[in-house]
């Protein structure tokens, strides 16, 4: 037994440390609530660094929630080789890194619970110590949900799951999943004339900038969300005067100019009347804008001072 028990020890010295590897996903705040970020991390092992060549992902949403888009790729992972398209020996088409749903072992895509994601690394020179190797860290990818749900995120053994530069290495790999929630406190008018205006508001995933003296669990003191429905898109005051409706306000109209309800990347807090206009049905655009002219440089104190009373039918 003495004997056994060195060896093993000799054993555990003499073996080096593999590399592990962490992938976790965060969703967003405010606006970008159901956004999802999934970063991952390596931990090298003593005997080389060990670089992540590519990846190969289920990631999965509970519920009736969707995938929707992907709104942003690790430009360390530009390889997509379940679509990449190359003729007389150039790349003519990088593709899409949702694998197809066709594809063995693939999930459904976009617009359904679950996407395959293929990611793959080239660069030159080669070699985990190159100047053009991907980072130990980062985020690999972020996409978009339309409802409230649970993130799972599990290796695609088909493509390998995470696949070190160094083939021959097996890394010890964690995944970790995240909530994603944008339902604010029922905090919003449901009757008579707000009938409407209450429906879009569940569809935008009950926005708190909505709620003003409704919301009776708003925890800032400052009331903040009571001067939005008045042109305070950001729920902040601005500069020594402490204006309420200025610059910021204006950009964020600017930004999200003409959007509809249902694109993902609208910030409902810049919907300053809560009503569509028009027959694009338009959330953000001329009755908006036209509140904040009309309460340009107002405060919240002093003559003049916006009521504080939002929102208003």
């Amino acid at each position: 037994m003495k004997k056994l028990g060195l060896v093993v020890a000799v054993l555990m010295i003499a073996t080096p440390a593999l590399a592990t590897v962490a992938i976790t996903c965060t969703a967003g705040a405010g606006a970008d609530c159901n956004l999802v970020s999934v970063k991952y991390l390596v931990t090298p092992s003593q005997s080389e660094p060990n670089k992540i060549s590519g990846f190969g992902l289920n990631i999965t949403v509970s519920g009736t929630a969707k995938i929707k888009s992907i709104t942003y790729t690790d430009p360390n992972y530009y390889i997509y080789p379940g679509s990449i398209q190359i003729a007389g020996g150039e790349i003519t088409d990088y593709g899409t890194p949702v694998a197809d749903k066709n594809d063995p072992g693939a999930l459904g895509g976009l617009d359904t619970n679950g996407i395959t994601i293929e990611m793959g690394a080239l660069y030159y020179p080669t070699g985990d110590n190159s100047p053009a190797a991907p980072k130990l860290s980062g985020t690999l990818l972020k996409f978009r949900v339309d409802k409230d749900c649970t993130v799972t995120v599990k290796e695609n053994a088909i493509r390998g799951g995470v696949v070190l530069t160094n083939p021959n290495l097996t890394p010890t790999v964690t995944l970790t999943g995240c909530p994603v929630v944008c339902a604010g406190p029922d905090c919003y008018p449901s009757g008579g004339v707000w009938v409407a205006r209450n429906a879009d508001w569940v569809t935008l995933g009950k926005p708190n900038c909505w709620c003003g003296i409704y919301w009776a669990q708003d925890p800032d003191p400052l009331k903040k969300w009571r001067y939005q429905c008045d042109g305070d898109a950001d729920g902040l005051t601005e500069g020594a005067a402490k204006l309420r409706v200025s610059l910021n306000d204006l950009n964020l109209i600017i930004g999200n100019w003409k959007k509809k309800i249902t694109d993902l990347t609208l910030n409902p807090c810049a919907d300053i009347d809560h009503k569509y206009e028009g027959a694009a049905k338009l959330r953000v655009s001329l009755n908006d804008l036209n509140i904040i002219i009309a309460n340009w440089k107002k405060k919240d104190t002093g003559t003049g001072a916006l009521p504080g009373n939002c929102p208003r039918p």
